[in-house]
């Protein structure tokens, strides 16, 4: 490997290193506040649902941008347009129950989790990604899983909300496994 790409590499690693450590603390407090008060679809509720793909919106931005010197960023700008249409889709969603919001969140999970994968395949030269890969594809699954819960005899926000605890520990395993390509080791 060249210095220029081992370079290119290692900052891109730095910066998705601080912005997988970020995303994984977003998760979780997300998580808890909205677990708090998820036993109603509300206002405030939807409100939070349709924060979760807006933060996703900026950190697929940040992460295009750090990505640059590393590879193309496409599928980055995918996924901005994918969760900006399950942010919109989710506000709508919330004003017709349920079942219409685990459905947007489910096929926002799917859609989402297909571009996670991609992506940490095509950065595995970079180290770290074998937690997105993962995370890629359980999103993949939970997102089916959520689209089918929507049609229960009682569905409940809280599945769509317990999304967002494995997605933080895979983008912590993610932060700490880059740390070595981040230092250019």
């Amino acid at each position: 490997m060249t210095t220029f790409a081992a370079t290119g590499i290692s900052t891109t690693a730095a910066a998705l290193r601080r912005l997988y450590f970020a995303r994984a603390a977003f998760a979780i407090v997300w998580a808890g506040v909205t677990f708090a008060v998820a036993d109603e679809l509300t206002a405030l509720t939807t409100a939070l649902l349709v924060i979760y793909p807006l933060v996703d919106v900026a950190a697929a931005i940040i992460d295009a941008r750090s990505s640059r010197a590393s590879g193309s960023p496409v599928l980055l700008y995918v996924n901005v347009v994918v969760s900006l249409l399950a942010a919109a889709g989710l506000a709508v969603a919330g004003s017709s129950g349920i079942p219409a919001v685990l459905r947007v969140w489910g096929a926002w999970a799917v859609v989402a989790g297909l571009v996670q994968l991609f992506v940490g395949v095509t950065r595995r030269k970079m180290g770290g990604q074998w937690p997105m890969i993962i995370s890629g594809g359980l999103s993949v699954l939970a997102g089916g899983s959520f689209i089918a819960g929507a049609s229960a005899a009682d569905p409940a926000v809280t599945n769509a909300v317990g999304y967002a605890i494995p997605g933080a520990i895979f983008f912590l395993i993610a932060a700490i496994r880059l740390g070595r390509t981040a230092k250019g080791n």
